[in-house]
């Protein structure tokens, strides 16, 4: 998995790509970091670059919207497609986090 970062404003948007699995969890965590020092109410995760998660990536996208939720911030998991988008339907996603195309 790799990402990038932008800030505007109160909102930081993530762009997600590539696989995001059991062995991303090292630098996942590095970008919550990243993400909780740059304080923005806002926080939206990026999908649509992904093609793949497994539950160590869902797991991971729960622990962002427990940091997101220590310092206020609205976690949003926008453009999940394929099989990402169904894992997230499967797991219920929808009722844990606000999900846009």
């Amino acid at each position: 998995m790799n990402y990038t970062t932008e800030k505007s404003g109160d909102t930081i948007k993530v762009e997600l790509n590539g696989r995001f699995t059991f062995g991303d969890h090292s630098s996942f965590r590095k970008l919550i970091e990243e993400i909780r020092s740059q304080e923005a109410e806002t926080q939206i995760l990026d999908l649509s670059g992904v093609e793949f998660i497994d539950s160590a990536g869902l797991g991971m996208l729960l622990l962002a919207r427990d940091e997101g939720e220590k310092s206020r911030a609205t976690v949003i998991l926008k453009g999940a497609e394929g099989q990402v988008k169904r894992m997230l339907e499967v797991a219920r996603f929808d009722t844990l986090f606000k999900l846009e195309d």
